[in-house]
């Protein structure tokens, strides 16, 4: 009588989620030292370029420009690694800047019209993950939806005016600085640093790459998918709402547009930083180096005296390029 002896598979969540996180970890590692490389590389052509390139004056122009749309960055990093999209993220930006300037401007309290503005993320972020969770709605769609909502929203209750009249408090925070850092970069870098630990060394990250990786497994692993998702859109809602706040005090003004476009450029980021769109890979490091580097090339080409025109251009080439390298990574992987 012989006796088999077999290894058994991860069963439960927490080794399901160990297992994709040991295997994707390198692979999102490399993919963002490539982009790292890119970005130094774009610094250095610059610095070469053109003398006021390398200025403290401009990297503080640069972490500025860049700050909204790393906040926006972290909350669609986690959704495209669950093979999302938030497609929302613009207009809840601009939904919050005007609920909280309308508040400022009606003589209520700040921290009153920051709680305003986080609540409009909150619930907006809950929609999306009812409608993707419960009414079983593509992302695409269901983020495609609330996008129209808040815009109709936003322009419904400012008539579609811009609202004026921001206290100096809340103003001063979103033009001051220390240094080269604008406050509101240094808010960007602390939710980009707490939220890479989350997603890289918390359960909550790799049961996030998980569900992204393949759903149905996780599913079948005891993970608890619907809940999961609920929660990252809701995350991806608070920082749209965070990012709405910030624009709000460094432009010392809402726009019910403001966040017009926004989301593509979150998007973006997360896939030049190296995160895929199938789901599954990605980091928060990467994401950001993402956002730096259409920051810097923006700038740089301004300073070359480079039309806004080509200078689109050449973003959706570098988004052309990403995708298509992370096609070829897939097929040369298979």
């Amino acid at each position: 009588m012989s006796l088999e002896i077999r290894r058994s598979e991860p069963t439960g969540p927490v080794e399901a989620e160990a297992a994709v996180g040991r295997r994707l970890r390198l692979k999102s590692l490399v993919n963002s030292s490539l982009v790292g490389v890119a970005l130094l590389a774009l610094v250095l052509f610059f610095t070469i370029a053109t003398p006021y390139f390398m200025t403290a004056v401009n990297w503080y122009h640069i972490l500025q420009d860049v700050a909204v749309v790393a906040v926006l960055t972290v909350g669609q990093a986690f959704v495209i690694i669950t093979a999302g999209i938030d497609l929302s993220q613009g207009s809840v930006l601009g939904l919050t800047g005007v609920v909280a300037a309308l508040a400022m401007t009606g003589h209520q309290p700040i921290w009153l019209a920051v709680v305003l503005g986080l609540a409009v993320g909150l619930v907006v972020g809950l929609v999306n993950g009812g409608l993707i969770t419960l009414a079983k709605l593509p992302p695409f769609i269901a983020t495609l939806a609330t996008m129209s909502m808040g815009v109709g929203a936003a322009l419904i209750i400012t008539h579609g005016e811009p609202v004026f009249g921001i206290p100096p408090a809340f103003s001063n925070f979103g033009q001051g600085g220390v240094s080269i850092f604008p406050y509101i970069a240094l808010v960007a870098i602390l939710l980009a640093a707490v939220f890479h630990v989350v997603l890289a060394y918390t359960r909550f990250g790799r049961f996030t790459y998980a569900i992204g990786s393949n759903a149905l497994s996780a599913r079948l692993s005891g993970l608890n998918v619907r809940r999961h998702l609920l929660w990252v859109y809701v995350l991806s809602g608070l920082m749209s709402a965070v990012a709405g706040l910030l624009m709000t005090a460094w432009v010392n003004s809402a726009l019910p547009t403001a966040g017009s476009n926004y989301e593509l450029n979150s998007i973006a980021a997360v896939v030049i930083g190296g995160g895929s769109l199938f789901g599954g890979e990605g980091t928060m490091w990467g994401s950001m180096i993402g956002a730096l580097l259409m920051a810097t090339l923006s700038n740089g080409t301004q300073l070359l005296g480079v039309s806004t025109y080509w200078q689109d251009v050449l973003l959706g080439l570098v988004v052309v390029l990403a995708v298509y390298v992370d096609n070829f990574r897939r097929r040369t992987t298979v």
